[in-house]
Formats: structure tokens, C-alpha cells, sequence
């Protein structure tokens, strides 16, 4: 009994500090040079000429779910070795390793996400702005566009 209330508590507590290191967030920061996959705060309106456009592999993201499956199924796979204190720590030890590894996986899934488009747009006003965005349509070095949203639309 009380075995088994120091496994669930393990798990809980294994499970609670692998979700706050899980991020859905896959908009990186965007300082005004480059974008994330989709909306830029930054490049809300404006209007410009295309410098370049290259093609760019996009990056694998993680959601975090790759994380908790593998925690978990590492906590119970650990859970399975040894007794009393020395059971707890492969049940850490577990959880944590089932985590790394459930985490890459998901990461090296999300890695084909295909190919996606860096825009580099120069303002009006004189700014430098790139924009990543999942196709280009009728887009061509030298076109005058407008930025809208994060996306770059020909006018």
C-alpha cells in the first residue's frame, strides 16, 4: 500500500515538473529581422519591396506530449526494477530518461514539417523585415507588397 501511494506521488510529481518545462509556444521572439511561423507583432502593416526569398527547412516543434507519454511510460517501466528506496529513484530516474526520450521522438516527427518560405521585404521607412510564411503564391524578387498580419501579400 504504501508502495504504491509513493509511486502515484512520484508520477504526479514527475508529471507536474515535465509539463511546466513543456512549451506550446512555437512563435520564437521576433525582433523585427525575422518572424516566426505566422503572426508577427512586429510586421502588422506595412508596405515594401521583396529583396530575396529563400526556401528554408522548417524546425521541428515539440508540444510537450511526446514528454508526458514518455515520463510516464519510463515511471512505470522503472517502477518495475528493484524495491523500497531504490524502486523510487528508477522510478525518477525513469520518468525523467522516458521524458528526454519522448520529447526527441516528437521533435524528429515534427522535423518533416516540410519546407516554408523567408521573405525579406524592404520597408518604405528604410526597415529590414523577414517574413516566414508557408507559400509564396505570384511573389517575385522586386514586387511591391504589403505586410499584413505576418503575411506578405502583393499589391
Amino acid at each position: 500500500m504504501k508502495g504504491s501511494r509513493i509511486f502515484g506521488a512520484t508520477v504526479i510529481a514527475a508529471s507536474a515538473i515535465l509539463t511546466g518545462c513543456a512549451s506550446n509556444n512555437t512563435q520564437p521572439y521576433n525582433s523585427g529581422y525575422s518572424s516566426g511561423y505566422g503572426y508577427n507583432s512586429n510586421a502588422s502593416m506595412g508596405y515594401g519591396t521583396i529583396e530575396s526569398i529563400q526556401v528554408v527547412q522548417a524546425s521541428g516543434n515539440t508540444s510537450g506530449a511526446g514528454a508526458i507519454v514518455g515520463g510516464l511510460v519510463g515511471a512505470l517501466a522503472g517502477n518495475q526494477v528493484g524495491s523500497g528506496g531504490g524502486r523510487t529513484a528508477a522510478t525518477v530516474a525513469g520518468g525523467v530518461a522516458g521524458a528526454a526520450i519522448g520529447n526527441r521522438v516528437e521533435s524528429n516527427r515534427n522535423a518533416n514539417g516540410g519546407q516554408v518560405y523567408q521573405i525579406n521585404v524592404r520597408m518604405d521607412n528604410g526597415e529590414y523585415r523577414t517574413v516566414t510564411q508557408d507559400s509564396v503564391y505570384d511573389l517575385n524578387v522586386g514586387n511591391r507588397v504589403r505586410i499584413v498580419d505576418g503575411r506578405v501579400y502583393r499589391y
